[in-house]
């Protein structure tokens, strides 16, 4: 796989910290004021559904510039049961280096190895196009919805793909959310407070 010249390792111990600002400044006010992804990551890290194996830094020149993470959660089957995959992020490149195909590089990268390790299937949230250039389609195509979204609901964010072929042929079902994504926003400020300030800003496009 071309790199760029990048290296892409698993994330160190001592370097959770400068991950975390990383995380911090790219998804800073681009969903909401200010951010949680910092804080998700930081929480997601002690939960028994993650997956050390599969948590990637990227790093260019000695800086580090871009992270990925995977977590185990579950379809709940129509019939009954469940079905094991993985979901993922949050997933990030420095702001100075979007857009110039970083992104596509780890997410890949960390895909590659999540099939090795024998893994079925991710789902998550995220823009068709960017992640349908690496395989990702509509989760509704494969049967799966979103848990707590109403039948009428434009279900366009949630993506899947494979990575064992075949892996969902004959599962229907309802994916669930890994309850570490869940944060209270408190918490999520009086984390934010041991980083440097940064102004909190209500910008067309955001989501919430």
């Amino acid at each position: 796989m071309d790199t760029k010249g990048c290296v892409i390792r698993r994330e160190k111990r001592e370097e959770e910290r400068e991950v975390e600002n990383l995380v911090r400044e790219s998804f800073w006010n681009v969903y909401r004021p200010g951010c949680f992804e910092h804080f998700v990551l930081h929480v997601l890290r002690d939960d028994p559904a993650f997956i050390p194996e599969l948590d990637f830094v990227m790093e260019k020149d000695g800086r580090l510039i871009g992270q990925n993470m995977f977590m185990r959660t579950v379809i709940e089957k129509d019939g009954g049961g469940t079905v094991d995959v993985l979901t993922m992020g949050p997933i990030c490149i420095a702001n100075d280096l979007k857009r110039r195909g970083y992104g596509k590089i780890i997410l890949d990268y960390s895909l590659e190895r999540a099939a090795e390790l024998g893994f079925g299937a991710v789902l998550f949230e995220g823009n068709i196009l960017f992640y349908g250039k690496s395989g990702f389609d509509y989760a509704s195509k494969f049967g799966i919805r979103y848990h707590d979204l109403p039948e009428d609901a434009d279900s366009s964010f949630f993506l899947c793909r494979e990575l064992i072929p075949g892996y969902l042929d004959g599962v229907t079902g309802v994916y669930q959310t890994p309850a570490g994504y869940y944060v209270d926003e408190r918490d999520v400020d009086e984390f934010d407070r041991s980083f440097p300030p940064k102004e909190k800003l209500k910008l067309p496009g955001q989501l919430f």
